[in-house]
């Protein structure tokens, strides 16, 4: 089958080798995210009486997990100073598929180290490797996450229910990147994610409208996007609450707190999530959100939200 154009408006056309199922393998979720902080204590306040989130100590000094689920950790906060995004911890589905992805790696010549027994102990999961994007965000590919039935998750403050995970992974995330989004995309097509460009944004008196650039590996409308510009890796992290009370229970929390708000409550096109954004201690956001509709797994384009995100006054 002869190979098509790698280019954004070719993107569905280049997954057709998947349909024959040919070079399946591919990660199935956002499984983690390490972040590092210049005040661990600020943290940890924030993400127990603001998010509602479980914060767990670690045994290793300046480090705090954050669980959303049962699973061991979601977050992992290292007080190491840089306030941004360490590295994203992406799941594969098991051995074969580890080894699949090794090998699939090696014949792109995309350089990986396999990480050692101690490092896969240190994130609680069974295997694992490491690799940067072609932007240079560090990235883990990993199996057997260390998941923890046997503690239900406790939240942080008082909650009508707990935060969407399941198969979707743990939410999605919007990196800065600096190569151009074709290129961003073919490297995360290897990995075994789709998408595209969902949003076109008209620029008064400019011909070319503004780009974002959406892109997902399960059920979730999408586990990464690329497009706004920033001076960090991190623009946000979306956390989805289950019951749409701890949407108004959050915003008021956030109100009385006077945590800064990035944007107000609105209603994306895309993904129809009902969220706001609110600024964290390391300077950029997170999305807290309701709702959101699972993937179409079929192209479409917007110019807007369906209401609200504006930036405060």
């Amino acid at each position: 089958m002869k190979a098509v154009s790698p280019s954004i408006s070719g993107i569905f056309s280049s997954r057709i080798n998947n349909i024959w199922g040919i070079d399946m393998v591919g990660i199935t979720e956002l499984g983690y995210i390490g972040l590092g902080v210049k005040s661990l204590a600020d943290w940890k306040k924030y993400a127990a009486g603001i998010l509602g989130a479980e914060v767990v100590d670690a045994e290793e000094a300046g480090r705090c997990y954050v669980r959303l689920d049962n699973w061991h950790h979601r977050l992992i906060v290292d007080e190491d100073g840089t306030d941004d995004l360490n590295y994203l911890g992406f799941r594969v589905a098991g051995v074969e598929e580890f080894r699949e992805m090794q090998e699939k790696l090696t014949q792109a010549d995309i350089s990986f180290t396999i990480g050692s027994r101690e490092e896969a102990m240190e994130r609680h999961v069974l295997e694992i490797l490491k690799l940067k994007d072609p932007s240079g965000t560090p990235l883990e590919i990993f199996h057997g996450p260390h998941i923890q039935p046997n503690m239900p998750f406790y939240p942080g403050r008082r909650m009508h229910g707990g935060f969407t995970t399941g198969d979707g992974g743990l939410g999605h995330v919007l990196l800065s990147e600096t190569v151009g989004l074709d290129k961003t995309y073919e490297f995360y097509k290897l990995l075994g994610m789709r998408g595209s460009i969902e949003y076109q944004i008209p620029i008064p008196g400019q011909d070319k409208p503004f780009e974002i650039l959406f892109l997902h590996c399960n059920s979730r409308d999408h586990t990464l996007a690329f497009g706004l510009p920033s001076q960090k890796r991190l623009n946000h992290i979306m956390l989805e609450y289950q019951e749409f009370d701890d949407i108004g229970l959050s915003h008021e929390i956030v109100e009385k707190k006077e945590v800064p708000i990035g944007m107000k409550l609105g209603k994306h096109s895309n993904d129809h999530m009902y969220s706001f954004y609110i600024m964290n201690p390391s300077g950029w956001m997170f999305e807290l959100g309701w709702g959101g509709r699972p993937a179409t797994h079929q192209s479409e384009t917007y110019r807007g939200d369906i209401y609200g995100h504006t930036p405060p006054k």
